[in-house]
């Protein structure tokens, strides 16, 4: 799972924001403003028949500031991405 969802910035995160348009995911802000430090993210591919899809998860960051729930509180009601 992509620990962007429990970070202080990512809502302002370039790296999330490239992250939400992969999946082709509204941007919780359309103008991120934070450029995170060594992101690292782990993409994973699959394939059904002639379909493949691929999963993106930031899974390292030294920017990273711990705030459970931010992504949760940004988005009330809806479910955290995974």
């Amino acid at each position: 799972m992509c620990i962007c969802v429990n970070c202080h910035y990512v809502d302002r995160c370039v790296t999330y924001n490239a992250v939400e348009a992969q999946h082709q995911q509204p941007h919780l802000t359309e103008t991120p403003d934070f450029d995170p430090n060594e992101p690292s993210i782990n993409v994973n591919i699959r394939t059904q028949e002639d379909v493949i899809e691929m999963e993106w998860d930031v899974v390292g960051c030294l920017s990273f500031k711990k705030e459970m729930g931010k992504w949760s509180k940004l988005r009330p009601g809806e479910l955290v991405p995974t």
